[in-house]
């Protein structure tokens, strides 16, 4: 469920009642945590945060026009979805994550690579998220980015 939103408010603005609320937390809880470098956006029909052009030249290696992805958040049809490179690409992160989950959830965790889905927006552990976000800074996640790539 790719949105056409040129902007993250027209994102929200276009969102089903039932999901307003748990994704204007998710943006406040990320970007109250993220390293500062990261840009948000619209990229690929989500909100997203990028390492801009400006720290990251070479872009993403898909398309080098487009700024390096590192996190995005998503209204699908059946779920809202975090996604997070770092948890892809680092096994450590993975390992301290997955680890955290039961901490701060119930349920069982439904991960993708590198994608997290949610069900029912009030299960979203925000505060982990939240650190989830803080994590890696865009000189870590470039780093990252590189070693894996060049593979």
């Amino acid at each position: 469920m790719q949105s056409k939103a040129l902007t993250v408010d027209q994102y929200l603005e276009e969102l089903p009642e039932d999901r307003k609320a748990a994704m204007t937390e998710l943006r406040k809880v990320i970007l109250k945590n993220l390293p500062k470098g990261f840009k948000e956006g619209m990229g690929y029909g989500m909100m997203g945060y990028v390492v801009p052009h400006s720290k990251y030249p070479d872009g993403y290696h898909c398309d080098p026009k487009v700024p390096l992805p590192f996190m995005s958040i998503a209204s699908q049809k059946n779920f809202i979805a975090v996604y997070h490179m770092g948890i892809y690409a680092d096994p450590k992160l993975l390992k301290w994550f997955t680890d955290e989950y039961p901490k701060h959830a119930k349920g069982k965790l439904d991960m993708g690579k590198s994608c997290l889905r949610f069900k029912k927006p009030e299960q979203i552990p925000f505060k982990l998220i939240g650190e989830l976000a803080g994590k890696m800074t865009p000189d870590d996640w470039i780093k990252m980015y590189e070693k894996n790539l060049k593979r």
